[in-house]
């Protein structure tokens, strides 16, 4: 049976290749990786770096490593100016979906609604906006991609980055690097490592077995290098009690020479300790000062300086940190036409700064990027929706906060449409279309009415709005954030997983009166829904994330099937909290806070697969309005897998093997499915169950058929072999599955590499 699935998969292949074979930018599922070509980049700009600093002083050396301070320069970091070498400085600016303390910018969707596309040309797409806003700007180091993993369902800023798989991550990790510094701006990779909780992360300790370090939470990382990523920022907390940024395990050891990184890296902001963890790998701390506010004082300055005249630092190493910092300069071509900072961060109103609008036509992407993470949960024939007669809209988050979007400082506030998190990762809207203005729009044009209840408490209010129309809208919502700022009681993580506001509870109300209600989730992760996701008036949900400035619009488009939706979750919906691998620590009399992973290598639906635990929705679960049929898969071995190779070996990213399957809309409608290939390792190899190890984003007319392609690399065949330091592809067979979701698989093989 399996030659006549390989045989029916080639004779389709030659017979259709025209018009078969995938675009590469669309639907080619993973990109060769050119370690060559960014190997040459680097060199090139090495070479560079290496005359300029010939003429550099030691101080000149030293200020290229030392930020000016809290508040001093326009950007929240900055390197200043070194005239007598023509180096103009350095503006670093977050963030992770739009220039932070800036006007006239976008406010994109947040990486968690970037991963749920599982569409590496959006996220690309995306990083190429986020890139050219941050040039008009005058930003030359952008603070983003996040790429901390969900390990911790709870914890708050998992909406910067967002996935609970390694791959996943990776894949937008890289894809983020490539786009931003397509437009000659340098990516900053963030937070190395083990940033996975806000609860103590000045002074906590993750503690990770060596295996899962490389497997699992380096992994993003390691692919932003592959990508040629300019910068890292290392992290507050401390990894095996060492704080991040002070580690020359993480540092000199596992990132620099393990990985392969050869830019720089830069400190959290206030997360450098101490002179001597230049000695340990860090090359630039940030802002400058040594604490929070604008002291003249710095660890780095004239303290590294004295530091290396009295030979505690050797000058060896303040050349090679000057070396990374301009050669990441030199990288990217910013010594050639690279605007200066337009910005002053501080005041809005100073006359500094100069207002440059850089939208340009991002709101389409924007919208583009909603519409295509909105995941589809439940739907029992509610939608799309067909110009109802009335429809009722329910809850606060209907509606933009009447004090304004930008009402409160770094989003510090779950006042209205939640459409982004709190913290250093969050932007200014420009406008926030909230679902209450856009479902209004299109229900006016329909002939539709509205009714709207805008109380999360008033449930009474709630259930008359509801009772008698043809459906409810009901919108919740659950908000997290960064540990410097408390919402509500939650300090960065958040406390539960409930909806917040009685969420739950105006669901109830609402599906107690209404035979047809749907509910919208805007939430940065997971939330629970057995208070209610069973009821049988509960006729759809939506989790739409964390949407940016075309909330509104972007819910309309999946509401209405102007966009068939085909957003997957990047993370699983466990049905209790005690469900998942892990949870945040909250509580610790210790002076440093043990936060051990002893899940290893078991996160998210990796657990729930060796635990046998039912999950609600598991990870890469998504409906469509249409279906779609997968037939004919066949495994291709063309070589051999070698022996064992370091991260840096350019063999490890080659493709050795390919997956390809026969792909038909069988629906009534045009559609996007997001195919996923899944691997079970060897037993020999002590891997989780099974691993994600491919995806796509295949749109299909109604009657289209497609032949699909996975490549797999040595590096996807691997295990980090702890004993020999090195990648490994075990003995034995592979399991091959292919389907729409880690549980829903819809084909079978198997690979056996000699």
């Amino acid at each position: 049976m399996k030659l006549v699935l390989v045989a029916t998969a080639l004779s389709y292949l030659l017979a259709n290749e025209a018009n078969a074979s995938p675009s590469p930018a669309i639907h080619h599922t993973k990109r060769d990786v050119e370690l060559t070509s960014v190997s040459n980049n680097w060199s090139a700009a090495y070479a560079k770096a290496k005359a300029a600093i010939a003429s550099y002083n030691l101080t000149e050396k030293v200020s290229l490593a030392t930020g000016v301070g809290w508040q001093v320069g326009p950007c929240v970091g900055n390197i200043a100016a070194i005239p007598a070498q023509g180096f103009p400085g350095l503006c670093l600016q977050d963030g992770p979906l739009g220039i932070r303390l800036a006007t006239e910018v976008s406010a994109f969707p947040s990486g968690i609604n970037t991963a749920a596309t599982f569409n590496r040309e959006l996220i690309y797409k995306r990083g190429v906006a986020l890139g050219a806003e941050a040039r008009g700007k005058g930003v030359s180091v952008l603070l983003a991609p996040m790429m901390n993993l969900i390990r911790a369902p709870a914890a708050g800023r998992i909406w910067e980055g967002g996935a609970g798989d390694p791959f996943l991550a990776s894949a937008a990790a890289e894809e983020g690097v490539k786009g931003i510094q397509s437009q000659g701006v340098q990516a900053c990779a963030k937070h190395w490592l083990n940033n996975e909780q806000e609860h103590f992360r000045d002074y906590g300790s993750s503690n990770v077995d060596d295996r899962t370090q490389h497997e699992l939470y380096a992994a993003p990382f390691l692919k932003s290098v592959v990508a040629g990523v300019a910068s890292v920022m290392c992290a507050y907390n401390r990894v095996s009690n060492k704080y991040s940024c002070a580690s020359p395990e993480l540092l000199n050891g596992l990132l620099k020479s393990d990985i392969g990184f050869k830019g720089y890296v830069m400190s959290d902001w206030w997360a450098n300790h101490a002179t001597s963890d230049a000695v340990a790998g860090l090359d630039m701390t940030m802002p400058g000062n040594k604490v929070y506010g604008n002291a003249a004082d710095s660890y780095f300055g004239p303290e590294l300086v004295a530091a290396v005249q009295n030979g505690t630092v050797s000058q060896s190493r303040i050349d090679d940190m000057a070396t990374r910092i301009l050669a990441a300069w030199y990288l990217l071509g910013q010594d050639k036409n690279f605007p200066s900072p337009n910005i002053w961060s501080w005041d809005f109103n100073d006359p500094r700064n100069q207002h440059v609008n850089v939208q340009g036509d991002n709101a389409a992407l924007i919208r583009q990027i909603g519409a295509a993470s909105h995941v589809l949960l439940k739907n029992s024939g509610a939608l799309p929706l067909k110009k109802p007669r009335s429809i009722a809209i329910i809850g606060s988050d209907a509606a933009v906060n009447p004090a304004g979007p930008n009402a409160c400082g770094d989003r510090s506030c779950n006042v209205g449409t939640l459409a982004m998190g709190w913290g250093s990762g969050t932007a200014e809207f420009p406008y926030l279309v909230d679902p209450l203005s856009a479902i209004t729009a299109r229900a006016t044009a329909d002939g539709s009415s509205i009714s709207s209840s805008l109380s999360d408490s008033d449930l009474t209010a709630a259930a008359a709005t509801a009772r008698g129309k043809d459906v409810a809208i009901v919108t919740i919502s659950a908000d997290s954030g960064e540990a410097y700022l408390t919402v509500e009681g939650n300090s960065g993580d958040r406390n539960d997983l409930y909806a917040w506001h009685g969420g739950d509870a105006l669901v109830q109300a609402v599906a107690a009166v209404n035979k047809n209600t749907i509910v919208v989730v805007h939430s940065g992760g997971p939330i629970l829904m057995e208070a209610w996701i069973n009821n049988s008036n509960v006729t759809a949900v939506i989790w739409a994330g964390l949407q940016g400035q075309e909330a509104g619009n972007a819910l309309v488009d999946v509401l209405y099937g102007n966009v068939n939706p085909s957003g997957r979750l990047p993370f699983t919906i466990a049905k209790q909290r005690s469900d998942y691998a892990a949870d945040v620590v909250y509580e610790s009399d210790a002076a440093i806070p043990q936060i051990d992973y002893t899940e290893g290598l078991l996160i998210d639906y990796r657990w729930f697969d060796a635990k046998n635990i039912a999950p609600r929705f598991e990870f890469g679960f998504g409906l469509s309005y249409t279906s779609f049929q997968y037939s004919a898969l066949a495994v291709w071995p063309y070589a051999l897998k070698g022996g064992p190779r370091p991260s840096t070996d350019p063999s490890l990213y080659q493709n050795i093997a390919t997956v390809t399957f026969i792909l038909c809309n069988k629906g009534g409608i045009a559609g996007t499915e997001i195919p996923q290939l899944y691997l079970e390792f060897p037993k020999s190899s002590n891997s989780p169950p099974q691993v994600l190890r491919g995806f796509d984003s295949v749109s299909l007319k109604k009657g289209e058929t497609r032949v699909v392609k996975f490549d797999l690399t040595r590096y996807d065949l691997s295990v980090w072999d702890v004993s020999s330091q090195r990648w490994v592809i075990p003995q034995g067979t592979f399991g091959v599955s292919v389907g729409a979701s880690s549980r829903d698989k819809r084909l079978h093989g198997t690979l056996f590499l000699l």
